[in-house]
């Protein structure tokens, strides 16, 4: 957590949280969803402003973290904004070194994969120990290569059963 957030957290300690203004798409894109998004149909099917700028995603990237039930939140100065996650906390950038398949996080952290799971629409997870995240579609490809060469033996898992087996929650409530 950025030093500035962690003093606007001692300065104002009682902020309100903040719900559905910010979510996480699979492609590891952040979306902004005003209150006229929000009323033009729930996340993902209506998305909101992608947003691009660099220092704003890596401001919220440095200081993204779960609370103690699995919710997903942006500290943003003395305010938490909690996160919509289209499938998983972590998006998974995947790439060959060699023979090492290295595995990054959509917010630049590297991981170490402890086990892989295919849900029914033949989405790729991974478990690491970060927690767990879907692979990047941009990424497949070099993760069937590690399920060819034996380093991967995805396991069967039902979508709607990831959140509760791995501690996270789609769509924190206030």
């Amino acid at each position: 957590m950025d030093d500035i957030v962690k003093a606007a957290l001692k300065k104002w300690p009682n902020v309100p949280h903040c719900y559905h203004w910010l979510a996480l798409d699979a492609r590891g894109d952040w979306y902004m969803r005003d209150e006229r998004i929000q009323h033009a149909g729930p996340f993902p099917r209506v998305k909101g402003s992608r947003i691009q700028h660099e220092k704003l995603r890596e401001f919220i990237e440095r200081n993204y973290q779960a609370d103690e039930h699995g919710h997903w939140y942006f500290q943003n100065g003395p305010q938490r904004v909690y996160v919509q996650l289209e499938a998983a906390p972590w998006v998974w950038r995947l790439q060959w070194l060699g023979a090492t398949l290295v595995v990054v996080s959509h917010t630049g952290r590297p991981a170490q994969v402890q086990s892989v799971w295919l849900d029914e629409a033949g989405r790729l997870f991974l478990h690491t120990d970060l927690g767990f995240g879907i692979v990047h579609t941009q990424d497949v490809l070099d993760a069937a290569q590690a399920v060819e060469q034996g380093l991967w033996a995805p396991e069967p898992l039902a979508f709607a059963q990831a959140p509760q087996r791995f501690g996270y929650s789609l769509d924190p409530q206030p």
